[in-house]
């Protein structure tokens, strides 16, 4: 047994650690950008202009947000590493919505790597209903809708529906939801699946 078991694990976790060669200069600048996120984060979650302001800011942050999406009160997008989101053109995502690309275990491993392609991928035309999380390695397919406080951990096809915890798709759409779309004609073009299959 070693003289200094607390050394000793130190050590290991040193040489087991990805970053343990990062300079200080190298882990400044990473807590720098982090607390740029954060603080960005936090405005945008609060600051009026869910088509202009919001979207802006988390571009700012380093999300990838196409033109005309909008972006709900108290959304959460992956405070850590943004430039892990890819949102597309004239998505919704509903208020209190909780957008997450990595997990914990991964954040060191990215930033060795300097990871720069999204995980998580939402196509043009999605709607994200109000209260839905969206986890990692997830990409939801263009004009695709999320039922209000669902939970999304596989990838969503195309022009479905998906609802529930976890989220299963429910029906097929005739045409993309969006921010565009009025409700009445998104909702004439539904067509109703059996659960857990796309058709």
């Amino acid at each position: 047994m070693s003289a200094d078991p607390i050394g000793d694990s130190v050590d290991q976790w040193m040489r087991d650690d990805p970053l343990a060669d990062e300079s200080r200069s190298d882990r400044a600048r990473f807590a720098f950008r982090s607390a740029k996120n954060h603080l960005l984060q936090v405005i945008a979650q609060k600051a009026p202009g869910g088509h202009s302001l919001r979207p802006m800011l988390h571009r700012r942050r380093g999300v990838r947000i196409g033109e005309g999406s909008f972006i709900g009160i108290d959304a959460l997008i992956e405070t850590a590493m943004p430039h892990l989101v890819e949102i597309g053109e004239d998505v919704h995502i509903g208020l209190r919505s909780v957008i997450v690309a990595h997990s914990h275990r991964e954040a060191d491993e990215f930033r060795a790597s300097g990871r720069i392609e999204p995980k998580v991928r939402i196509g043009d035309h999605a709607f994200i209903g109000p209260g839905a999380v969206i986890l990692e390695n997830v990409t939801i397919g263009e004009g695709a809708v999320v039922i209000a406080g669902s939970v999304v951990k596989t990838s969503v096809p195309p022009m479905t529906v998906v609802q529930g915890v976890p989220a299963e798709p429910v029906a097929k759409c005739g045409v993309a939801l969006g921010c565009k779309t009025p409700t009445k004609a998104f909702t004439a073009s539904l067509r109703p699946i059996g659960r857990g299959r796309a058709s």
